[in-house]
């Protein structure tokens, strides 16, 4: 790992600052000046969420359209476009006004943000690293994590010492003088892969499909009832925190401190992910990959005893360790790598779009008096019911994979 790290710092630090910066469009972000946008804009919680909501499935809908240039545009430059697209979307927060403009924000931070630079940073890893694709997914994906470390506090403390559109300000400022800049630099310079070895010969072997293809294999649809679901349930977990610790009557404090052991788990999971993915491939990890998932809605969703909140923190890193890492070696290592911009849009707008519908669905049936308790156990056996779905898929992709090598295997 550390002789990897050191031949190929500059385009993994690359991709780690592009995931990192991202948070500028997340979520956990964004919620943070919750309370103050409200106020501002004269909104209730309802009124803010679904413009939350509009704003958030709006992205997704462009994401296909708009992730197409990673095919056609160098890294480098793709970067530079969206982090100055981020970069206009937090001037928008800081000096707008009027509904229409908070819509046409939230927008373009989730689109700009959440999705494109995410987008593009995994692309780049798919792309430029065969034998080693795991180890720089993994590496570049814990951004997310440190900024979800580092970002809140830090802007929370700016926020005692200015008001909160200036801190938006600060936010545009940080990506035009830092982040645009040495992420530039960094990626100005493409890598080619250096496919070395039997562990490369299948990925060589892969055909490019396009997006086309792709959409009508069978294959890719039955895969995706167990990859696209953590999006829905991880985003309406997160949502109903609050529902959460008031129904089972758990201390906040607890609860939020937690959060910290969560995100260690992450990020030593994910790495132990991307040696996995190097050593075996993605494809054959694919099965195993919802099972701290579905034990962790299970044991969340019966409740009670405040060990609950721990035991599920630690579940929930694996699961998000193991996923991020394995969502950004699958695609290229199935589908091959010229089309991968186009490939990865879709998937990530599936994703963003469940994110969206997940509070909504939730909470609707919240109101129609299902507790979340109760929808948080089926989460679990759903994710549980998957593995012997994802176990046959994954036979499949691999024979089909075994069969491209034998097409273009030299004759003896």
């Amino acid at each position: 790992m550390l002789h990897f790290l050191k031949a190929n710092a500059r385009w993994v630090a690359g991709g780690f600052l592009l995931v990192f910066f991202s948070s500028f469009g997340q979520t956990f972000f964004i919620s943070i000046w919750g309370a103050e946008i409200r106020a501002d804009y004269g909104l209730s919680h309802g009124g803010f969420g679904a413009i939350y909501m509009i704003g958030t499935l709006a992205s997704a809908m462009t994401l296909p359209f708009l992730g197409r240039i990673v095919d056609r545009f160098s890294v480098a430059n793709c970067a530079v476009f969206v982090m100055l697209m981020l970069s206009a979307a937090t001037l928008l927060m800081a000096f707008g006004d009027g509904i229409v403009v908070l819509a046409l924000t939230i927008y373009m931070l989730r689109l700009f943000g959440q999705g494109m630079m995410i987008h593009v940073a995994m692309t780049a890893m798919g792309r430029w690293y065969a034998a080693n694709r795991g180890k720089a997914v993994s590496m570049s994906s814990t951004g997310i994590n440190v900024a979800e470390a580092i970002m809140p506090s830090l802007f929370v403390l700016l926020a005692t010492q200015m008001n909160w559109r200036s801190t938006w300000m600060v936010a545009c400022v940080t990506l035009m003088v830092v982040a645009l800049p040495v992420i530039y630099l960094l990626m100005k310079r493409e890598r080619m892969p250096a496919s070395r070895g039997d562990a490369d010969a299948v990925v060589a072997a892969t055909r490019h499909w396009t997006r086309k293809e792709v959409l009508r294999d069978p294959l890719f649809w039955a895969s995706g009832l167990g990859v696209f679901a953590p999006a829905f349930i991880g985003t309406s977990i997160f949502f109903h925190q609050d529902y959460l610790i008031e129904f089972n009557n758990w201390p906040p404090e607890l609860y939020y401190r937690s959060f910290a052991l969560m995100a260690l788990t992450t990020v030593s999971v994910s790495l132990l992910t991307g040696l996995a993915v190097d050593r075996w491939s993605a494809v054959q990890i694919l099965p195993f990959f919802m099972i701290p998932l579905g034990f962790g809605c299970l044991l969340l969703g019966s409740g009670g005893q405040t060990y609950t909140i721990v035991v599920f923190m630690v579940l929930l890193g694996c699961s998000y360790g193991i996923t991020t890492t394995l969502f950004g070696a699958l695609w290229p290592e199935l589908y091959g790598t010229q089309n991968l911009g186009s490939i990865r849009s879709i998937t990530i707008a599936i994703m963003v779009f469940l994110t969206a519908a997940g509070p909504g669905v939730t909470g609707l049936f919240i109101d129609l008096g299902v507790t979340f308790n109760r929808q948080l156990i089926v989460m679990g056996l759903y994710c549980l019911s998957t593995i012997a779905i994802l176990t046959m898929t994954s036979r499949r992709f691999r024979l089909r994979m075994e069969a491209d090598v034998a097409k273009i295997a030299p004759p003896e």
